[in-house]
């Protein structure tokens, strides 16, 4: 299994020749995090620049900031390949490391393995738009953060705008939407809320799964071609998504009729299409470019002095950015929990897990960690372990994504009492109970 490792040795250098590196590392002040990632196979084009977006992260606050309060970060990268084995391997490989801060599986796959571990272990897991999506009841799943939101916000989010550009979800009565769908559990996990969505007003859901990794999909298009859907939504990943696309041209199926969810809206997946991909709708978590002052940051601090982890070129690309972000929840989340357990502290999980729980990010703060025009605030409690529910949609336009929506917001109508019920089913099935108010203390 691969794995690389990058340490900040300062402490060893400072210890000299008659310090032992060992030993300096053990009294360093240093907050650790494991990295899954997938820099190989076929989900590789995705995964690397969420990958890398990670570590530029880490490195600018090294860099620029020297740490949170002066503990340093350290992090050490392992190789999943987006496998559930392998993911639970690197994360049982990692998580007795001093200082282990959280994990983010980056596989929805790998975080339904790791859900029953992380209470035993005491250490979080954020699975930033995707994982579980009744994990946002805090009161359910104590050590799962699934931020800015789920597989079930995400399918609300493309229905509400179908619905608008049709002149009201009124008009979606009587048309039939398919869902080509990932044949796993990322892929699976929309088709609750959507087929809620297909009872209240009256369309007609095709389901259409795709095998693994999603390189042979002629049979799904010839399906999509006969049954003529008014609309199709695309829930695939890596080299699933511009195989989707490509069929869809082959076929003759109107791209500015599909809708992906935020893992198929990125460069990797239209890039090679180009203009046939052009019209392709997807959500957006999060904004995208060079403009903001974090990415301007990392250029400055990181690439521009030889320490960027990949090409110059993919800063400010949409999954990158996502991975920028990710890890500055996770940076965020351990300066909370130093206001509360000690400042300049290495943080436990236990208590980073009470700092993800504790997250106040409002458009100030966002502004002055240079997050402006990024992403929308975001506030967790304990009974709310997502913070928000927006997104937008943008549109392929043959050579870039362009922003085509407002944001729009989950409606929470719909998914509370859904989220309730999932999490009190996951409960009763593993003859667990929910939180004590108290708890929330803890």
């Amino acid at each position: 299994m691969k794995l690389s490792k990058i340490v900040i040795a300062a402490a060893v250098v400072a210890a000299g020749a008659s310090g032992v590196a060992t030993s300096a590392f053990a009294q360093a002040k240093e907050q650790f995090f494991p990295l899954l990632s997938y820099r190989t196979g076929p989900y590789a084009p995705n995964g690397t620049p969420w990958a890398n977006g990670k570590q530029d992260y880490l490195k600018l606050i090294n860099a620029r900031d020297g740490g949170v309060n002066g503990v340093k970060l350290t992090f050490e990268e392992c190789e999943t390949g987006y496998l559930t084995d392998r993911g639970v391997e690197c994360y049982e490989r990692l998580k007795s490391r001093p200082g282990v801060t959280l994990f983010d599986p980056q596989a929805t796959g790998i975080t339904f393995a790791l859900t029953e571990k992380a209470p035993v272990d005491k250490i979080p897991l954020m699975t930033l738009g995707y994982g579980l999506s009744v994990a946002q009841d805090g009161m359910a799943f104590k050590w799962n953060f699934p931020l800015m939101g789920s597989y079930w916000t995400g399918a609300d989010i493309l229905i509400q705008h179908i619905g608008k550009n049709a002149g009201g979800l009124d008009k979606l009565k009587g048309k039939k939407i398919a869902l080509v769908y990932h044949d796993s559990p990322f892929g699976k996990e929309p088709i609750p809320l959507v087929q809620e969505r297909a009872k209240m007003h009256g369309f007609e859901l095709q389901l259409l799964p795709v095998t693994a990794p999603g390189v042979e999909q002629k049979a799904t298009w010839l399906q999509v071609r006969q049954s003529r859907p008014d609309y199709v939504l695309l829930w695939g990943w890596g080299v699933m998504n511009s195989t989707a696309l490509k069929e869809a041209q082959a076929t003759g199926y109107p791209r500015d009729k599909m809708y992906g969810v935020w893992w198929a809206g990125a460069e990797p997946d239209t890039r090679d299409v180009g203009d046939g991909a052009k019209g392709y709708h997807a959500l957006a978590l999060n904004g995208h470019g060079t403009q903001s002052k974090v990415i301007q940051d990392i250029l400055k601090h990181v690439h521009d002095k030889g320490q960027g982890t990949g090409p110059k070129d993919e800063v400010g690309s949409v999954l990158y950015t996502r991975g920028v972000i990710i890890q500055m929840l996770g940076v965020e989340a351990v300066r909370r929990a130093q206001e509360r357990f000690g400042k300049g502290k290495v943080m436990t999980g236990e208590q980073v897990r009470w700092g993800l729980e504790n997250l106040a990010l409002d458009q100030k703060k966002l502004d002055a960690l240079g997050f402006n025009d990024v992403m929308r605030p975001l506030s967790t409690s304990c009974t709310d372990h997502m913070g928000s529910t927006w997104a937008r949609v943008h549109t392929w336009d043959g050579k870039q994504w362009k922003f085509s929506s407002d944001w729009y917001q989950a409606d929470e109508q719909i998914l509370k009492p859904m989220v309730k019920a999932g999490a009190d089913k996951y409960l009763g099935d593993k003859k667990m109970t929910r939180r004590e108010p108290a708890d929330c203390q803890s």
